[in-house]
């Protein structure tokens, strides 16, 4: 048998082999009860463990999930708008209060944390009338739906950040209430 065709064999071969490991690899790391998880929704907690996103949380997890008409309020502080809070664990928001030439829509994570009960992280940039970044802004809500799943309420935290510095600005708590915006 001539060196090139042996060559040739043995690159077959190995060809065959690496598909054969990875198919058995593949195999054995569903079967595998400690494999991560390879979503591109779950991420890693302090703890070195994984956090499920969303709609693979506990049972009822999807009730907040729709589009709500909401009011925040805080002293003299107020605004409004819609969100939309989605299966996967993301949530926008649309600011009535918020011109949109100083940026009116924002976006959030968010988990179940109770039956009922949610919790979101929200993030907000802001600008000034010609377009320059003045504020980075924070927003936590904790939230309760009601038992016809038609409104929820609850309390909220607004954060404001130098965008250059990370110095805390300002720092609102209020309320937050909604209404679900029904699709008829």
């Amino acid at each position: 048998m001539s060196s090139a065709l042996k060559a040739s064999i043995r690159a077959s071969a190995a060809v065959v082999l690496g598909f054969a490991a990875m198919s058995f690899a593949t195999s054995a790391s569903a079967c595998d009860e400690n494999a991560v998880p390879q979503h591109a929704s779950w991420q890693a907690d302090q703890s070195g463990g994984y956090l499920q996103m969303a709609s693979e949380d506990n049972a009822g997890n999807h009730a907040i999930v729709g589009m709500w008409s909401f009011n925040m309020t805080a002293g003299a502080f107020s605004d409004f708008g819609y969100q939309q809070w989605h299966s996967d664990g993301t949530e926008l928001m649309n600011s009535g209060g918020r011109s949109p030439a100083t940026q009116n829509f924002c976006m959030g994570v968010w988990k179940q944390t109770a039956p009922s009960r949610y919790h979101l992280n929200h993030f907000a940039l802001s600008y000034d009338s010609s377009g320059v970044l003045n504020a980075k802004v924070n927003i936590k809500e904790d939230v309760t739906l009601d038992a016809s799943g038609t409104t929820y309420s609850g309390s909220f935290t607004l954060d404001v950040y130098d965008p250059h510095t990370n110095a805390v600005l300002q720092h609102l708590a209020g309320r937050v209430s909604a209404q679900r915006v029904p699709a008829n």
